[in-house]
C-alpha cells in the first residue's frame, strides 16, 4: 500500500521566500501522492507580512498545498503544532524541513528511499554555510545532550528529517506544550530508546532571503531556558 507523506514547513514573515519554496517542495509531495491522500502543510507562525496572503493564493495553483495560520508561538511550537495535525488525518511519515530555503529538496529522495529500514532519517549538516555562530550552538547543544542525556548525535536539530508517524507520535507526549525545541529532544529521544535512527550528510545553504528572526540575544535566553528544559525532561523520562 502507498504510503502518506506530509511535509511539514513552518513559516514567519517569509515573504520573500515562500513562493519558491513552495514550488520546490511541492513537486516532492506530487511524486508521492499515489493515494491521493499526501500533502504540503505550511503553518503561518502569526507572520506580520504577506506570508499568509501568499500562502492563501500559492493553495489555488497548488491543491496539494493546505496552508494553516496560528498564533505566533516560534518555529518549535510551530513544529509541533504540524506533527500533531499530519498525525491526526493519517500520516504514515513526516517530513520536516523550514520555509527559508537552505534545505535542498533534490536530497529528499535519498531518504525516502531508505524509509522502511529506518524510523527517523535525520539531516546531518556537516557543511553548513550559515555562519560560525550556528555551528557553534549547534555544538553547544550536542554537549549538553551528551552530558545531560548521555545521548551523542552528530546534529540534533537540522530541519531535514524524515519520520515514521507512529515512532513520532509515541514521544510527543513527553515534550512540554508549545516547546521550543521539539526537534532537539525528539532525536534525543530516539537515539536514546534505540528506534533505528540513521543521520545523513545534507547540505545547508545561507538563508537565501528575509532576516533570521532569532537574534543572538533571544538565542542566549532560549540557550538558559534550554538547559532547564532538559534537566525537567531528564526527570520525567526517568519516571517511565
Amino acid at each position: 500500500m502507498d504510503k502518506i507523506l506530509y511535509i511539514i514547513i513552518p513559516a514567519y514573515n517569509e515573504e520573500e521566500n515562500i513562493d519558491k519554496v513552495i514550488a520546490d517542495w511541492y513537486p516532492i509531495v506530487e511524486q508521492h501522492n499515489a493515494n491521493g491522500m499526501s500533502r504540503m502543510i505550511i503553518i503561518n507562525d502569526g507572520s506580520k507580512d504577506k506570508t499568509w496572503e501568499m500562502l492563501v493564493n500559492a493553495a489555488v495553483k497548488y491543491p496539494l498545498l493546505e496552508p494553516l495560520s496560528k498564533a505566533n508561538g516560534g518555529h518549535g511550537d510551530t513544529v509541533l503544532y504540524g506533527y500533531k495535525y499530519a498525525i491526526e488525518k493519517g500520516a504514515d511519515y513526516i517530513f520536516q524541513t523550514d520555509s527559508d530555503g537552505q534545505t535542498n529538496p533534490a536530497e529528499f529522495e535519498e531518504f525516502w528511499g531508505d524509509k522502511d529500514r529506518f524510523d527517523a532519517i535525520i539531516g546531518e549538516r556537516s557543511g553548513r554555510q550559515d555562519g560560525k555562530g550556528r555551528v557553534l550552538i549547534e555544538n553547544v547543544v550536542r554537549f549538553l545532550l551528551l552530558l545531560i542525556y548521555q545521548v551523542r548525535v552528530p546534529d540534533a536539530n537540522a530541519p531535514f528529517r524524515l519520520m515514521k508517524a507512529d515512532v513520532l507520535k509515541k514521544y510527543l507526549p513527553i515534550l512540554p506544550e508549545h516547546y521550543n525545541l521539539p526537534n532537539i529532544i525528539l532525536t534525543m529521544l530516539m537515539v536514546r530508546y534505540n528506534e533505528r535512527v540513521i543521520f545523513k550528510h545534507v547540505s545547508f545553504k545561507p538563508r537565501q532571503g528575509g532576516t533570521n528572526s532569532i537574534n543572538y540575544r533571544k538565542i542566549f535566553k532560549i540557550g538558559m531556558r534550554a538547559v532547564k528544559d532538559f534537566l525537567d525532561i531528564r526527570k520525567k523520562i526517568k519516571s517511565l
